[in-house]
Formats: C-alpha cells, sequence, structure tokens
C-alpha cells in the first residue's frame, strides 16, 4: 500500500485494511484446496476476491489514514503467499510449466536474503514500489486467465493468449523490481554506520 510523506505510519493492529489483508491470507488455503479439487469456478472465485481486495485495503489505508507498520508487511506478503499457491497449484495441474515457479520463487528468494542484511543495519523490509506492485497485479491478473484458458472454444483461446501477456509482463515487472530493491538495498548498505556517540 502505497504511503504519501504527509501519512502518519502507525502501529495499530486491527484497523480495516489489516483486517482484509488477514482475510486474504486466510483464503490462502481455501484457494489451494480448490485448485488441487479441480474447482475452477471457485478458484476463480478466490482469485477475483484476492484482487480485488488487494485495491481495497491500499485504498482503505490512505482514506481511512489507517497505515501501519504491519500492514506494510501484511499486504505484500499476502500477494507473494498468493501468487506461490498459485504457483503451484498450476503447476500441480500442469497449466503453467515449472520454469515458471522456478523464476518467480528466485525473485522472491533473492529479495527475502536482504531482509535480514538491512535487519542488522537497523532498516526494516524496503517500502514497497509503484513497479513491483504492477508486476504484482498484472501476475494476479495472469493466474485466472490462465486457469480459464483449460475451458474449450474460444473463451479459452483468448484466455490463453490474454493470460500469458499478463504473466510476461508480471515476470518482467516483479524482476524489474526485484533488481531496483537489490540496488536501494546495496546503497542503504554501503552507508556508513554513526555510531551513538556521534549521532
Amino acid at each position: 500500500m502505497g504511503v504519501t510523506q504527509d501519512q502518519e505510519i502507525g502501529s495499530s493492529v486491527w484497523t480495516v485494511p489489516n483486517v482484509i489483508s488477514f482475510v486474504r491470507l486466510a483464503m490462502v488455503p481455501v484457494f489451494a484446496v480448490l485448485i488441487v479439487e479441480h474447482h475452477d469456478v471457485w478458484a476463480l472465485a478466490v482469485l477475483a476476491f484476492s484482487g480485488f481486495t488487494d485495491w481495497l485495503d491500499g485504498v482503505l489505508a490512505r482514506r481511512l489514514n489507517q497505515v501501519s507498520r504491519l500492514g506494510q508487511m501484511l499486504d505484500p506478503a499476502a500477494d507473494r503467499l498468493f501468487i506461490f499457491v498459485t504457483l503451484v497449484g498450476l503447476a500441480w495441474r500442469d497449466v503453467v510449466p515449472l520454469w515458471l515457479v522456478v523464476v518467480i520463487v528466485a525473485r522472491d528468494l533473492m529479495m527475502a536474503a536482504l531482509l535480514p542484511l538491512l535487519a542488522r543495519r537497523g532498516y526494516g523490509p524496503l517500502e514497497v514500489s509503484i513497479v513491483g506492485k504492477a508486476g504484482t497485479f498484472a501476475l494476479l491478473y495472469a493466474f485466472p486467465l490462465l486457469l480459464l484458458a483449460e475451458a474449450s472454444g474460444a473463451v479459452g483461446t483468448v484466455a490463453h493468449v490474454a493470460g500469458w501477456a499478463f504473466t510476461w509482463w508480471g515476470v518482467g515487472l516483479y524482476w524489474l523490481a526485484g533488481l531496483l530493491y537489490v540496488r536501494q538495498a546495496r546503497s542503504l548498505l554501503s552507508e556508513p554506520r554513526v555510531s551513538p556517540e556521534n549521532a
């Protein structure tokens, strides 16, 4: 969720946006069962719900002035978990190739490796960029389309083309955002430490 400079970041847990993020997290195992059991219509509905609430929690956080540190961690965590579970489920169904899972998971592992390095220097998780958000949105649109592509006829054909278009855009933006995060992290980590007595 984006934060403008004049917005205060709070420490509240039970805000409306955070509750929405908790609901999204709770839907992850539900989606996993639906996709494995071939309940594609309900799985599509859950994906659509996840995409809508991903947009909604950010809007409400800004409009209700309920941006919180927990929300800044929950929102991308829910996105990445949904992407991972969806990818594994679709790969299990042979809807997407295994290499796509590897490419996206490798980016997230690269990001995860930065966290302890930043934490040792007193930095928290880096703020989600618009590029990363765009990549996530593209992937969250791609997956239901790729699932819909399993349908026969014109609907399946159109969904296949659109789904892979979103997939390629999503992967490109996802990795571009990751590389930008790495550059930002290197910049922060290269700054000299300031000892308490010199602060």
